[in-house]
């Protein structure tokens, strides 16, 4: 019994986890509300490494190619233009989506007991532009802020390769090996990955079932915002296999490999909600199937700034549906203006859960629409996260392997080794 329960895989622990936190929350509800510290603690412990992992590998990525900052820029600029393609196609898709299924029409919005989240301040392109630079690292490190991270670290990484002798190799020798210790503490953490999970969904569901009155009661205020749910999750397979299936066959991305290796952190960022959750093991495995570090450690960060697919699709099916829910007529030219919006503003949304609620909330009182749509999504918000969060990562996850593809340094064989390795 002991054997066969140590040869089950990670993502076999993670699906029991998932279906025992459900059967908990359903069953035995306020116990499930107990456990939130338990998902609590996991996360905390995943956030952890964020900072360190990202910034060890983007200074190894960049400042270790030596004066090669023309391969860096060529990358960057790459980086950039997919993913600006691709998260407007996302945005469109959502809004087709959304226009023809209508799921916000014939929607209640009398205003429930709890107030809409406010926004502090009207989210602006200004905005976005001041809060990409830190006024310190750390302060960025403490809150997690992945694009302030981000930029520091690249500043960092292009000022060291600028130095010579002994500094250099000193310091690039020492962010290679805290990138190496922060894979490792990675395993170490995602040990604890299937309790989490469990705990996650045991108080997700718990809550609800405590909120409403049993299961019966939780089923009906779910299925009263069911369609816009449904709306969203055809768009989402819309996008994926419109958008993201044929860019991994043009760029001849192996399928089987991706499937395998995305399957892991998928499931993490199905369940918890959160893509910082899934980012340390995501990129452990884009390495082991052929995608240099130097680009994990640059595409994958960045694209949780730039390339939120998920996020953005999603915002856009919400604001229109706030539309349709309050009766408000948008014309072709009001939804696309609101879709630049959108493309601006949601850049720099940390990959955590429930982020994309404060742009919607933001785009709402931007153009004037019924604030109430955000409270009266937050009752299926985290069915809506749990699809867009792993749209995310899939996404990114895919970006890595086309930067790989696009710069011709793709390691087919490591593919088809780690392959072997898990048959094996």
């Amino acid at each position: 019994m002991w054997t066969f329960l140590r040869r089950r895989t990670l993502t076999q622990w993670i699906i029991v986890g998932m279906v025992a936190g459900v059967l908990l929350g359903i069953y035995s509800p306020n116990f499930a509300v107990s456990l939130r510290p338990v998902s609590t603690v996991f996360l905390r412990m995943i956030r952890s490494i964020i900072v360190p992992l990202i910034f060890g590998t983007l200074v190894v990525g960049i400042a270790g190619h030596g004066d090669d900052m023309k391969r860096v820029g060529r990358l960057a600029l790459k980086s950039i233009v997919y993913f600006e393609i691709v998260t407007t196609l996302a945005l469109f898709i959502g809004l087709l989506a959304v226009n023809v299924l209508k799921p916000g029409v014939g929607v209640s919005l009398a205003a429930p007991a709890t107030a809409a989240p406010a926004a502090a301040t009207q989210i602006t392109l200004e905005s976005v532009l001041e809060h990409i630079v830190p006024q310190s690292f750390f302060e960025a490190a403490a809150g997690n802020e992945m694009l302030q991270i981000v930029f520091w670290s690249v500043l960092f990484a292009i000022g060291l390769s600028q130095v010579r002798g002994r500094a250099k190799e000193t310091m690039v020798g020492f962010c290679e090996a805290l990138a190496e210790v922060m894979f490792k503490f990675t395993g170490v953490v995602m040990k604890f990955a299937p309790f989490g999970v469990a705990a996650a969904l045991a108080f997700t569901v718990g809550q609800a079932v405590v909120k409403y009155g049993g299961p019966q009661g939780a089923w009906t205020i779910l299925r009263s915002l069911g369609f816009v749910v449904l709306t969203l999750y055809i768009a989402l397979v819309v996008f994926g296999v419109a958008v993201l299936l044929p860019v991994a066959r043009l760029t001849r991305v192996p399928l089987g490999p991706f499937t395998r290796a995305v399957k892991e952190p998928a499931l993490i960022a199905f369940s918890t909600a959160s893509s910082e959750a899934a980012l340390p093991k995501a990129m452990e495995q884009m390495e082991a199937i052929g995608v240099p570090r130097r680009i994990v450690a640059f595409v994958m960060p960045t694209g949780y700034s730039f390339n939120l697919d998920g996020s953005t699709l999603y915002l856009s099916v919400a604001s229109i549906f706030a539309a349709q829910a309050g009766g408000v007529s948008l014309s072709l030219g009001q939804q696309l203006l609101m879709m630049l919006t959108l493309m601006l503003t949601s850049k720099g949304v940390a990959g955590v859960p429930r982020a994309a609620l404060v742009i919607l909330t933001g785009t709402l009182a931007s153009f004037h629409l019924p604030a109430e749509a955000a409270v009266v999504l937050l009752g299926v918000d985290v069915l809506m996260d749990m699809a867009r969060t792993t749209v995310n990562l899939i996404g990114n996850c895919l970006a890595t392997v086309v930067m790989a593809r696009w710069e011709g340094e793709y390691d087919d064989a490591r593919a088809f080794v780690t392959k072997a390795a898990e048959a094996a």
